[in-house]
Parts: C-alpha cells; structure tokens; sequence
C-alpha cells in the first residue's frame, strides 16, 4: 500500500542559536546529523523503506534527506528538489535573534507573526543582506518578500497534487523531507486541520510521520513511526 514519510530536517544552525531562518540556507548542527541519520535507522529498523524521494532546495533538508537515506542504505532512489517545499519566507525577520524580536515588538506582536495563519511578517527589503532574488536556485522564480502559513500552503498543496501525489497513487513509498512550514501545510490538508488549530501543531526535527494510503487514496489518521 502506498505510504507517505513526512521528515523535519535535523536541528540547524540557526535552530541553535534561535533565529528566525525561512528561506535563508542554513546548514544542520551535530545535532542535526545525528537526527538525520537517526530517522534513517529507525525507517530500516522498521522495515519502512523509501522508493521516492522529494525535498526542498534548501541545505538542511537536503542534508537531513542524503543522512536518513543513507542509513538505510536508500541513496539511489529518484529524488526531486523543488522550491516549493522550501520553509515559509519570514520576510524582514529573517536572521533575528527571536528573543530580541520579542523584546523589540512585544511577545504578543512576534507570536502573530509566528504563528497567526494568514498574517504574514513585515517584507524584506530589496537588496538586503537575505535578499535571495539573484540566487541562482531560485532562477526564473519570483522570490516572495514574506509569507504567512497560508500563503505557504498556496505554494504547497498545487505541488502535493501535481508531483507528490501522482508518486503515491503509483505505489510508491514517498519521503518529504522539508521543514516546519511546508511539513504543516501537509498536514493540515492530509489530516484536515482547521486554520486555527494548525497554528498550535508543532512538528519535531527529525522524527518520521506516516500516512498510510488505502485503495482509494485515503490517508490514515498520522502517526509517528517511532510509534509504530
């Protein structure tokens, strides 16, 4: 039966030092890596093993991918990268320390910004230092200045069902392996989550979720494979 791996990427630098990260590439901590590798012996130890593979154009979730894959001796399976999986932009918080946000702005204003669903941060100002306009990944992308959870997930489910979901419905075991945001924006649709209660889920680094899909493509209530 088809099944869908969900997997955060390992703990980053800037999850580290608690800064607000989005779109900006951020390699993992030691940490990380051994989060990464760890999700990769459990998904052998459990005999759940990927045939497919996606992930975002940013390092720590590529990363945290080629580590779990390779633990359970996966690494040639046909992987896709694609911007649209990347994390939520934060706009013109990106690189803030979140406790100097919070001290700055007021925790009620930061955790609008945080975690409001369609209430997105200030926008980037053009040229400035994560200005990712002219990286060469992003080539004929129009990069966004800010995001909300929402707008994250209009960016995300029309990929679910034009790649992701084709892959399924073929049989495949499907690992995603992506971040915070883009991992909710699954979630969300797959477990039908209400816009306000979506906000409150939190998604821990490198732990594997699963979905289980019957003959009519219908997933299971999710699960954590550690679980299982």
């Amino acid at each position: 039966m088809p099944k869908l791996i969900l997997v955060r990427h390992g703990q980053s630098q800037w999850n580290l030092e608690n800064r607000f990260t989005g779109w900006w590439d951020v390699n993992l901590t030691e940490k990380g890596i051994e989060e990464a590798k760890a999700a990769g012996v459990l998904m052998k130890d459990k005999g759940v093993l990927p045939t497919r593979a996606f992930t975002s154009v940013q390092t720590r979730a590529i990363r945290t991918l080629h580590l779990a894959l390779g633990e359970c001796d996966r690494l040639w399976i046909p992987e896709t990268k694609d911007w649209r999986l990347n994390e939520r932009h934060y706009g013109g918080l990106t690189g803030l320390d979140k406790q100097e946000t919070r001290e700055k702005h007021g925790d009620e204003q930061v955790h609008i910004w945080r975690r409001s669903f369609d209430v997105p941060p200030p926008e980037l100002e053009p040229g400035s230092t994560y200005d990712l306009s002219n990286d060469p990944r992003y080539f004929g992308i129009e990069v966004p200045r800010t995001e909300s959870l929402k707008l994250t997930i209009e960016r995300v489910l029309p990929y679910w069902l034009s790649d992701i979901h084709p892959a399924l419905s073929a049989g495949e075991t499907v690992i995603i392996s992506a971040h915070g945001n883009s991992l909710r924006a699954l979630v969300k649709h797959l477990s039908n989550i209400s816009d306000e209660d979506i906000t409150e889920l939190e998604i821990p680094t490198g732990q594997p979720i699963i979905y289980d899909f019957d003959d009519a493509m219908q997933p299971s209530a999710r699960y954590y494979l550690k679980d299982a």
